[in-house]
């Protein structure tokens, strides 16, 4: 996939002045875990909205008007997401980038769609959070895990090729809805998957499940979770004699997995967005991280980057900051971002989203494993 964004001249071409008179200040909330066993993705989505935020403002903001984030944490839990996005309400925000877990994610989204607020979340992909429902204010710069499954199913079909397969997950909206998606593909592939079971996430003991794959003569483990508990599968997994492959989606592709891990996390497989920051159309912008002293390198970065650069250039193409306005030029174009072209089907979806397998290292690196 080529992608043509040249990311230093976005923010100028955004700053379409306007009257002093007529200029405001347009709130962002960066909704996502900024405490809690996965503040490292909410992190990850500040580091990408504020670096486009700082961009767009120095080159005159968008319409003569200034962008301000506010952050919002919601720890990843599905409770105070919703106590988030009624304060994000009552402030009178009209825009958010986040939130970043999907149980979280999913219940919000409820609240902006209905109270007219625009919200652009880069990483939550369960399918729930859009399937079935007319929605008009709600948008996603990641693909959907009935995307991201299949990619990983077919690569564990038609490259692993294992002889007993256990799908576990986290008993949660975004590991188990991939892991069923992965499951699926699996079975129809005629793949034997001889275990699928859910385990409680937050446990430091995860034993038992072991003794049960040692017992089924499972050869390939797929996880639908977060890292913390891939981590311990990993470690706990090799310390009871385990050989097994394991696999999981973006939600276990982070150094800290191998924090966890140690040496076990070496060789585990990973759906991850292709390396944006790795494309050469993106340098100028990699360099912009760098000088703000962030990291440009991980799933959420690039994917929160242009979900600011969305609603800028929406709002300058609709000649206003109104979230139904703004949201109606979302859906009506399509944009060169970062990630590539980006347009909306009427859900909110992308048309198009790629997840590349990574194999990953000891060392918390990863290469291409397709």
């Amino acid at each position: 996939m080529q992608f043509r964004h040249k990311s230093l001249f976005v923010a100028a071409a955004l700053a379409v002045l306007g009257s002093a008179a007529n200029a405001e200040t347009v709130k962002i909330a960066i909704a996502g875990p900024f405490s809690g066993s996965v503040a490292q993705y909410g992190d990850m989505v500040k580091a990408g909205a504020l670096t486009a935020i700082e961009e767009i403002n120095a080159a005159g903001g968008v319409n003569g008007n200034k962008l301000e984030a506010v952050m919002m944490d919601d720890a990843c839990e599905p409770k105070q997401a919703v106590a988030v996005a009624n304060k994000i309400v009552s402030q009178k925000i009209k825009y958010v980038i986040g939130h970043v877990c999907s149980g979280s994610t999913i219940p919000a989204s409820d609240i902006y769609e209905n109270e007219g607020v625009v919200m652009i979340t880069p990483s939550a992909t369960a399918p729930q959070l859009t399937e079935g429902k007319k929605r008009h204010f709600i948008f996603r710069t990641i693909g959907r895990d009935d995307q991201q499954g299949p990619a990983a199913a077919q690569y564990i079909i038609n490259k692993v090729k294992p002889k007993k397969v256990a799908v576990l997950h986290d008993k949660q909206s975004y590991g188990q809805g991939i892991a069923t998606s992965v499951k699926k593909d699996l079975d129809a592939a005629k793949i034997p998957v001889v275990l699928f079971e859910g385990i409680n996430a937050g446990d430091s003991d995860y034993s038992a499940v072991i003794t049960k794959l040692k017992a089924q003569g499972v050869d390939f483990v797929y996880f639908g979770g977060y890292h913390p508990e891939m981590g311990l599968l990993l470690r706990q997994a090799r310390e009871q004699g385990l050989k097994a492959t394991f696999m999981g989606p973006e939600g276990v592709g982070n150094k800290d997995v191998t924090a966890i891990a140690g040496p076990a996390s070496e060789g585990m497989l990973v759906t991850l967005p292709a390396d944006f920051a790795a494309d050469p159309a993106n340098a100028k912008l990699v360099k912009a991280f760098a000088t703000a002293k962030r990291d440009p390198n991980g799933p959420f970065q690039m994917p929160a980057y242009t979900g600011v650069q969305l609603i800028a250039k929406s709002i300058a193409g609709a000649k206003s900051t109104d979230p139904e306005k703004v949201a109606k030029y979302l859906h009506a174009n399509t944009f060169d971002t970062p990630i590539g072209k980006v347009a909306y089907d009427a859900a909110g979806d992308l048309k198009s989203f790629k997840f590349v397998v990574y194999t990953w290292h000891k060392d918390a690196t990863k290469t291409a494993a397709n």
